[in-house]
Parts: C-alpha cells; sequence; structure tokens
C-alpha cells in the first residue's frame, strides 16, 4: 500500500464549507473595493528575488528568514514565491507605465508566501487582500485607506478592533533618529537578544518592535521618532488625524508602530484585536512615497494597505452556517428508464431560467434521492418518474416550508418557481 500524501505543513486546503464562506467575503470585498473606485490588478505568484531585496528591504526578517526562494533551472535567475504584494503591483505598474498620465487606485488578492512556524492565523500560505493608491502624495488619501477599512469592518459585523497611529517621517528625519537610537540602544546593548542584537545596526527601527518582555523598559525610554518629525511630516500627519476624527474613527498613537517592511514612510497603521492571541495583528498598511523610484520607476508617491484573509475569516461573525452559503433553488430526483433524459432536460430548461439547479447523479431509489434532496439545502425537489415524464410533468415539492406538491409542465413551474422563490414572475 503507497503511503499517504499530505499537504505541506502551514499550507491549507480550504475545504467546501469554508471555501463557500471565503467566496461570500470575497464578494463583499469587490462590493466594497468598487464603492471607492478601485480596480483589480493581478501578478504572478513567482517574482525575481531581486525584486524583494530592493523592495522590502535587505535586513528585514522576511527577505533574511523568511523568502521561498529557488534558482531557475533554465537560466539560473534567482525567483522567490511572493512574500506580499505591494513590491509585485508596483513592478506590475512601473513595468507597463500605468502612472504615465494617472494616478492609480488598485487592489489584490491571492496567495502570500512565507516560510515560518505556523500557528493560528499565521501560515507559510497565507492570503491577502492588498489595496495601492498610487500618484497621490496628500494626507487624504491616508486617511481614506483607514476610513474605507472602518465601514469594512462595520459590514462584516467586527468587533474588538483597535486602530494604532504613527507617522515615520521623512528620510532625514528617521536618518537623524536613527543615530540617536543606535547610540541609545549600543549603551544598553548587554541587555539585548539576539534578534536586537542583530538589528542594532542593520534595522535599529525593528528593535522598537520587539515581543520580548525582557525589552520593553529599554524600548519604552528609547528616542521617539515622533520628536523628530520636521513641520511638513507633522502637518501631514496632524492632517490624517483631523480627517479620521471628521469621520469619527477613533485611534491610537503608537510611537512604537514601525511596520516590518522598509519601504514605509510617514502614516503608518495597524488594525489590532484582542481575539487572536499573538496574532493581534490583521491588516496594516502606510505610505510608502519612495519606493516607486526605488523600483526603476519615476518618482512618485503612494499610500497602500494589506489584511490577512485568514484573520479577517478568523474575525468575522456574519452568523453564516456552515454548507448554508451556497444552497441551490432545485435538487432534481428522478427514477426510471424515460424518467432519466426527461428529468435531465428539464433541469437545463430551468437552469436557463435562471435558478440553481443539482441533477441526482448515481442512481438509488426516490427515498435515499429526497434524504440528499433535503440534505442540499434546496428550496424545492424537482421530482420525475416515467409516469411524470411520459405526461411531460415535473412534480414540484417544498422542502423548507409546509405546502403542497404540485405538477406542471417545465415552463409553467419555472414561472410557478419564481413566483415562490423571488416574487417575482420570472426567473
Amino acid at each position: 500500500m503507497s503511503t499517504k500524501l499530505q499537504g505541506v505543513r502551514g499550507m491549507n486546503d480550504l475545504l467546501p464549507d469554508e471555501a463557500e464562506r471565503w467566496e461570500a467575503f470575497e464578494e463583499i470585498v469587490r462590493d466594497w473595493l468598487k464603492s471607492y473606485g478601485y480596480r483589480p490588478i493581478r501578478s504572478p505568484i513567482v517574482e525575481p528575488t531581486a525584486l524583494f531585496h530592493r523592495g522590502v528591504g535587505e535586513h528585514t526578517d522576511i527577505v533574511e528568514k523568511e523568502m521561498y526562494s529557488f534558482e531557475d533551472r533554465l537560466n539560473g535567475e534567482q525567483l522567490t514565491l511572493r512574500p506580499e504584494g505591494t513590491a509585485s503591483c508596483v513592478r506590475s505598474v512601473i513595468e507597463h507605465n500605468l502612472l504615465f498620465q494617472n494616478s492609480q487606485r488598485l487592489y489584490y488578492s491571492g496567495p502570500m508566501f512565507r516560510h515560518e512556524r505556523p500557528q493560528k492565523g499565521r501560515y507559510r500560505q497565507f492570503h491577502q487582500v492588498g489595496v495601492e493608491a498610487l500618484g497621490f502624495a496628500g494626507p487624504d488619501i491616508d486617511a481614506e485607506h483607514i476610513v474605507m477599512c472602518r465601514r469594512l469592518w462595520d459590514d462584516l459585523g467586527l468587533e474588538d478592533v483597535e486602530l494604532q497611529l504613527n507617522s515615520l517621517g521623512d528620510a532625514a528625519e528617521r536618518a537623524t533618529h536613527r543615530a540617536e537610537l543606535i547610540a541609545y540602544l549600543e549603551r544598553h546593548q548587554d541587555q539585548l537578544d539576539e534578534d536586537g542584537k542583530r538589528r542594532l545596526h542593520a534595522n535599529p527601527l525593528r528593535v522598537l518592535d520587539t515581543k520580548n518582555p525582557a525589552l520593553q523598559d529599554i524600548v519604552d525610554a528609547a528616542p521617539k521618532l515622533l520628536d523628530y518629525l520636521g513641520a511638513e511630516s507633522l502637518k501631514h500627519f496632524e492632517a490624517v488625524q483631523a480627517m479620521l476624527r471628521e469621520a469619527a474613527v477613533p485611534y491610537r498613537i503608537n510611537p512604537r508602530l514601525v511596520r516590518g517592511l522598509d519601504y514605509y514612510n510617514r502614516t503608518v497603521f495597524e488594525w489590532t484585536t484582542t481575539r487572536l492571541g499573538a496574532q493581534a495583528t490583521f491588516c496594516a498598511g502606510g505610505r510608502y512615497d519612495s519606493l516607486i523610484e526605488q523600483l526603476g520607476g519615476r518618482a512618485s508617491p503612494a499610500c497602500g494597505f494589506a489584511m490577512g484573509m485568514e484573520r479577517v475569516m478568523l474575525l468575522w461573525q456574519d452568523g453564516l452556517e456552515a454548507g448554508s452559503l451556497v444552497s441551490p433553488d432545485l435538487y432534481v430526483v428522478h427514477q426510471g428508464e424515460r424518467a432519466q433524459p426527461f428529468a435531465f432536460r428539464a433541469a437545463e430548461l430551468l437552469r436557463s431560467a435562471g435558478f440553481a439547479v443539482v441533477f441526482h447523479c448515481g442512481g438509488g431509489g426516490f427515498k435515499s434521492q429526497m434524504k440528499k434532496a433535503d440534505a442540499s439545502g434546496a428550496a424545492f425537489a424537482v421530482i420525475v418518474g416515467d409516469d411524470e415524464a411520459a405526461a411531460g410533468m415535473l412534480a414540484l415539492k417544498p422542502l423548507r416550508e409546509a405546502g403542497e406538491q404540485v405538477s406542471l409542465a417545465p415552463e409553467a413551474a419555472a414561472e410557478w418557481l419564481a413566483e415562490r422563490l423571488y416574487g417575482d414572475d420570472e426567473a
């Protein structure tokens, strides 16, 4: 007997009940994004490794430890399964010159890959919805992204969520703060953990984001980037806050919020919850005004965010029960030599009339077929035996509420069903 094969750890199957729930979520998300004028873009799952080294940052955890990278056997090119979506989106925009005349509001969704220890809400293949606004310099687009997130959480009925906000300023301000931060951390170097020592000179801002309880006092007393912001950065940050207050979106300023990717500047934000344990952040983003130029494009401001779909799905409390999202309207039950071809044609006619129809396959008596019809969630069973086929009639039996079984010709059955299922004269 052959050994049973299993999926890769941390790369999970979505079985039908859960996949239906995901499809319902994706439909809500598409409508939400369309209402804000965002358009879809799709990029490959595999990108040149150099894209993420240049875009995400050489000294980030993603590039140093988490990427799935390999060499193309045909030409020796270094390739990587995308670990995040912004760099891929920006690469595509540059390559196809989408910013030549117009700014762009774009979104994407799909799988991302990071080699890390799987746990609840944190997987090696995970899925993101990403939103990018390219060519917008003002604080209004920063605020729009945050406000539109709040609208989606309201639409999904999410509770126990908090918005954390910070500003990383501009390059010169970060450089001044970086020098002061390194000097401060060097004075406490003996107390830093291995991650802190590794990041001390390469990426000291990430030391502030440590989850090590033993370092909290050191981090709390460290120089705060907000204290180094110049007039323009402060004006931008204050304008974002004013627009959030205008939209009645509560927030908390977190001076330690730095994000794990090097391309951010000015506004950064995270949506967090206490309901996901260690994986508190389920949506995050901010401004990245230098990334387009850094990846070879013409300098242009940009802002964006991404949500982890698995984490949002864990939070989503919409009352939908497993298996209830995509129930058919009708389940066609049939038995007999004449019944099968007639029932088959009738099922196609009913689909053409706009109904979702399951045609029973695999044989079995009427009793067993009716059990499957009931279990399918269909509103009506369409029953065809040889007698119905000879008469050119369909027997229609309600499955979800009281009512008499009726017999009608297929065209009349479509009209009758439309009235009961949709309250209309036609499907």
